[in-house]
């Protein structure tokens, strides 16, 4: 199918869903053309793998062997990094974020904006933390007044992105 065509990738992720959907869910996520078997242990990923040979056999679907990864505990998919504690954010986007400088522009500030909603998901009040940015960027088509608001928001979600997310307590007990 030739991705160029208006609707070509909303009706290719319609095929897809439709013929990977015994497993989509359970054993296998597909976006388009990116497709992740996943599997509780090992001995489990060849089953799951022959699941999706299978049907890609079936309708004569055929895998580029230059991207395809087998047997990974973790990796990129769709800018996010996949292992067996779950979906994480990417690293190379954070620091993208903690590298950025003041925005200076229009441009500036929607790439600010865009990289954050990237990462929205792993972003506590993600909205409101951009809340002084959208006010920046508001009626305006070249020039932006970045304010006292928009510098403290900018800090703070910099030093937010820059801290490590604990998702254990950490132990209340003292060695002696």
């Amino acid at each position: 199918m030739p991705f160029g065509l208006k609707n070509a990738g909303a009706t290719y992720q319609r095929l897809v869903n439709h013929l990977f959907a015994p497993l989509i869910g359970n054993t296998m996520e597909v976006y388009v053309d990116d497709m992740l078997v996943k599997s509780r242990t090992a001995d489990q990923h060849i089953p799951n793998l022959s699941a999706m040979f299978t049907i890609l056999k079936q309708y004569k679907m055929r895998l580029n062997p230059t991207k395809c990864a087998f047997g990974v505990a973790s990796g990129k998919f769709l800018g996010f990094m996949i292992s067996q504690r779950g979906i994480e954010a990417n690293p190379e986007k954070i620091q993208a974020i903690l590298d950025m400088t003041i925005p200076k522009t229009v441009k500036d500030i929607q790439s600010l904006t865009g990289r954050v909603a990237a990462l929205t998901r792993f972003i506590s009040k993600a909205t409101d933390r951009c809340a002084p940015f959208f006010k920046a960027l508001k009626g305006t088509k070249r020039n932006i007044t970045w304010t006292a608001e928009c510098e403290t928001a900018f800090s703070e979600l910099k030093e937010y992105m820059g801290r490590p997310l604990y998702c254990q307590p950490l132990s209340t007990e003292t060695s002696s």
